[in-house]
């Protein structure tokens, strides 16, 4: 089995277990824990395992992007971008798209990307402290990928005031809009996921890949032609004033001065 730095992979009985770890950093996605997740499924997809279960370690799930990386993007070429930006969508779409089921057991905060990895999972259990929420636009950034998917998740309603304003929702809200599938005790939680994974152990692996893999084909050609659009996007807003700002004052913990350039 493969050694990582950012998350571990445990394999047993059929299930595999990817938990996040950096709690030193709330778990936020780095360029190495990109490829580490993606290395992480293609390691379980290859094996005996049946079901996949993510969560984070500490207090956290993922709060989103590192901060390092934030740094690092805001004097980037286009080019650098939408690499960036490639790589990212990879690791959404792997998860969303990976041939067995997902659980994701979300023990604390789910921010942003952290937000994405844990709803795009195909059962989202989470803690009652767990916080939701794609808080891009309150750093001059634009939720682009993400967008993609959550707009087939909830209500149309829903996925706009969540996107254009920002904010962080609890599990209770979560629930009522249709983002997780159920709230759990946190002592309870990876107990949970194991009991879903069981009753998915126990029907037919041939039934469920194909079930999963029919759902998925529904929306392959259009969610094929929004990630590329939303890549592109993603890639093109960190070229403005109002990104940089957005940046700049998130990280120097101060009110931003946006110009709306």
């Amino acid at each position: 089995m493969t050694s990582y730095e950012t998350l571990t992979l445990e394999q047993k009985d059929r299930v595999a277990t990817i938990t996040l770890t950096r709690p030193e950093k709330r778990n936020a996605i780095s360029a190495q824990m990109i490829r580490e997740l993606l290395g992480a499924l293609d390691e379980a997809e290859a094996s005996a395992t049946r079901v996949v279960i993510m969560t984070g370690s500490g207090k956290a799930f993922c709060a989103g992007m590192d901060l390092d990386g934030l740094r690092a993007i805001a004097g980037q070429s286009l080019e650098e971008n939408m690499a960036d930006s490639s790589a990212m969508a990879k690791m959404f779409c792997r998860i969303y798209q990976f041939p067995k089921p997902v659980i994701a057991a979300v023990n604390g905060a789910a921010i942003a990307g952290g937000c994405g990895i844990a709803t795009l999972a195909d059962f989202t259990l989470a803690a009652p402290e767990a916080k939701f929420g794609y808080s891009e636009v309150r750093i001059g950034f634009l939720p682009a990928l993400v967008s993609v998917f959550l707009r087939r998740q909830i209500a149309e309603k829903h996925a706009n005031d969540l996107l254009l304003t920002g904010r962080i929702i609890d599990s209770a809200e979560a629930l009522r809009i249709g983002l997780i599938t159920e709230v759990v005790a946190t002592e309870k939680l990876l107990g949970r996921a194991q009991e879903i994974a069981a009753q998915l152990i126990a029907a037919s692996p041939t039934s469920v890949s194909r079930t999963k893999r029919l759902l998925r084909r529904f929306d392959e050609v259009a969610i094929r032609t929004e990630i590329e659009l939303a890549t592109r996007e993603n890639a093109e807003i960190r070229a403005t004033a109002d990104f940089r700002e957005g940046v700049a004052s998130f990280l120097e913990k101060r009110e931003p001065k946006w110009s709306g350039k």
